[in-house]
């Protein structure tokens, strides 16, 4: 997830790829780094996208919704963003924020491990970072993702390159969320996606995937 959870988790017990461990919401307040506009590069990753004014996005596992707010304010009143979660705890301190930014085109939704339950056909892009090795059911999970994109919709995941350094955990820690895009690549056909662009971040790869 974000750069402090990951610090965290490497402190912990080494877990495998796609256990579905969820970071517990009474530490959302590891989730915020100062720098993390720097090497995050939310712009460069939004322009991948194609998002923009008036734009409809998912942000799933949102977290503290650090770049729920970042979204938020790219697509501006014109546009919506649904900040998706399974935690109800991460979707109530979502709501917090989104009230304390005086935001009003935030909309919180609660899924499942294999279904998102975002609005089908709706979307012009979704977004996952550090999430894909949450994942249970990863195939099923992109192949609902999918159904809720336009013709045109973009999904972007972006996660820690294994074996980098940075802000997330060690490579032979938590590997779950140091996911290879290997393995994000195998998935997507199975899910009826393609991979469409590919971009480098300075510790993190970004896909974008495409029907």
């Amino acid at each position: 997830m974000r750069a402090a959870l990951l610090l965290l988790m490497a402190l912990q017990t080494v877990a495998p790829q796609r256990t579905g461990h969820l970071f517990p919401p009474e530490n959302l307040g590891l989730l915020e780094s100062p720098d993390r506009a720097a090497w995050q590069k939310p712009d460069q990753i939004m322009d991948a996208l194609g998002i923009a004014d008036g734009s409809k996005v998912a942000d799933i596992g949102p977290g503290a919704g650090w770049f729920t707010i970042q979204l938020a304010r790219r697509v501006g009143p014109n546009g919506v963003i649904y900040a998706e979660d399974i935690q109800r705890q991460m979707l109530e301190a979502i709501r917090r924020r989104v009230s304390r930014e005086g935001l009003q085109n935030v909309q919180t939704v609660m899924g499942t491990a294999a279904e998102p339950n975002l609005p089908k056909g709706a979307l012009d892009a979704i977004l996952m970072v550090d999430v894909y090795g949450e994942l249970e059911q990863p195939v099923t999970f992109l192949r609902n993702l999918a159904l809720a994109l336009k013709p045109n919709g973009r999904i972007g995941i972006v996660n820690y390159k294994p074996g980098q350094g940075g802000p997330g955990p060690s490579s032979n820690a938590n590997e779950g969320i140091r996911v290879d895009s290997t393995v994000v690549e195998a998935d997507a056909p199975a899910a009826g996606l393609r991979v469409v662009a590919r971009e480098n971040l300075p510790f993190q790869y970004l896909l974008v995937l495409g029907k």
